[in-house]
């Protein structure tokens, strides 16, 4: 009787899915300490950790009905739910920002919070994005906020330049200019252009903020255009208004001066404006890290008042590196409490695939400080009495567990990324030494136990100081 054939089953071919970054180790610690950084000049600046459930409810997190943001939600459907054939829209969706889940955090605890409420958050955000080179489905957004109750200080809009420049001064990614603008300021003069009617301003406001992604040319066509139709002087007028740009902190000054008196809404913005210049350089923002820009729009109707966009001075293709503004009620659809505030948004893994595409950033070296070899399974207990040592100093350690070629095992410390090496054979056990190879100069040294965790301190503290010069 034949048996019957087994068959192997088919290997899945491992792939990962498109618009996400996925990062070999070196790779991921330098991002990593980039999520540092910017976490420690938040908290630096008082701001607060939250987090939120990577999933909503879809009724609290889809706030309008249609729209782009619906198209790029996704849902979540548990197998129970698809077998037992459930229709409709799902009950949960994944988060596509960080500042949706805020407001309904916000209107959740709004009774255990203090107010003025200053909050950071870092996670990941899902959208259905279109595919095309450095956009992601899944990414970092490392956000801070400052809610307030029933009223907000515009004197918090100036703390959060302060909080951006301290964030990428510390990344060290090249010169930065945070660029200032006001939405009053935009309204009111806009309204003096006859472009008063709610729906044109919108769409003037969403080109104008192309000034510096698509020229003036394209600007001006669109304005002249059947969507925005205004009149060729008026466009040119516009124009001019929105080419602004400031080249020190006093010629920001005479930019608001050169504004007049005007409308109402234009007098609130120059005045808001002038506040949030003055605070800025009282936060010790040097001036040639701020800059007004009037083409800065920000969105269509969340922001209110400040406006922000961030941009590196040698690397303008990669736009905007951190963005926020000021919005009148955060929670408008979960309470009827009025909850305005300011924020800025950096969206980390976007920003973090550009600097490296354009060597701004590198790999990093392990995080692995120290390796202990093994030459002999007797020895074993002696390296790992060793490596508890180090680690107890503080000194991240890693033991090889299976004894091998001391070739090998260098071979392995120098692929890993690990600098020092320590070797523990028969001659070392005996006299209480170790040796300690630096695989970076080259060189080795024998130094006693009692004394190789302070050694290794002086030599990684040393290696750290000549790798930042």
């Amino acid at each position: 009787m034949a048996l019957p054939l087994r068959l192997e089953p088919a290997l899945i071919k491992p792939r990962t899915p498109a618009g996400v970054l996925e990062l070999l180790p070196p790779d991921q610690i330098a991002f990593q300490r980039m999520l540092d950084t910017i976490r420690r000049n938040f908290e630096r600046f008082g701001f607060l950790p939250v987090e939120t459930p990577v999933m909503e409810l879809t009724d609290v997190l889809l706030t309008k009905s249609g729209g782009e943001t619906e198209r790029q939600v996704y849902f979540v459907q548990s197998t129970g739910a698809l077998a037992k054939g459930d229709e409709g829209t799902p009950e949960m969706a994944l988060r596509f920002d960080l500042t949706v889940p805020l407001a309904r955090y916000v209107a959740e605890h709004e009774h255990d919070l203090a107010f003025p409420f200053r909050r950071y958050q870092m996670q990941r955000v899902y959208r259905g994005e279109r595919q095309q080179r450095g956009r992601f489905r899944e990414f970092y957004q490392c956000d801070i906020d400052v809610i307030g109750k029933d009223a907000l200080s515009v004197r918090f809009d100036a703390e959060l330049p302060a909080v951006i420049h301290s964030v990428f001064s510390e990344l060290d990614i090249g010169a930065f200019t945070i660029q200032l603008n006001n939405r009053k300021l935009m309204r009111g003069f806009f309204e003096a252009q006859g472009v008063a009617d709610a729906e044109q301003q919108a769409l003037v406001l969403r080109e104008v903020d192309k000034l510096d992604k698509r020229g003036e040319d394209y600007v001006r066509e669109t304005l002249l255009g059947d969507g925005c139709a205004l009149s060729p002087e008026g466009v040119e007028r516009i124009l001019q208004f929105v080419k602004v740009r400031s080249t020190s902190h006093a010629d920001a000054l005479v930019q608001l001066d050169a504004l007049g008196e005007g409308n109402d809404a234009l007098r609130e913005g120059v005045a808001e404006l002038r506040e949030v210049l003055e605070l800025v350089r009282a936060l010790g923002v040097p001036e040639a890290a701020y800059a007004l820009n009037f083409s800065i729009a920000r969105g269509l109707d969340y922001y209110t008042g400040t406006v922000y966009e961030t941009t590196l001075n040698d690397y303008p293709q990669i736009g905007s590196i951190c963005s926020g503004g000021r919005y009148e009620n955060l929670a408008s659809h979960y309470t009827k409490s009025k909850l305005p505030g300011v924020g800025i948004s950096i969206g980390l893994t976007r920003l973090f695939w550009q600097l490296r595409e354009a060597g701004l950033v590198s790999s990093a070296q392990s995080t692995v400080q120290v390796l202990v070899t093994q030459m002999e399974s007797a020895h074993l207990p002696h390296c790992l009495a060793v490596a508890n040592d180090l680690r107890l100093a503080g000194i991240n350690t890693e033991v090889v567990m299976e004894p091998a070629k001391l070739a090998k095992q260098f071979k392995y410390a120098d692929r890993a990324g690990i600098r020092f090496v320590v070797v523990l054979g028969e001659d070392e056990i005996a006299k209480g030494m170790v040796t300690v190879k630096d695989l970076r100069r080259e060189d080795q040294f024998e130094v006693s136990r009692a004394e190789l965790a302070s050694t290794l301190r002086v030599e990684l503290a040393q290696a750290e100081a000549l790798a930042s010069r």
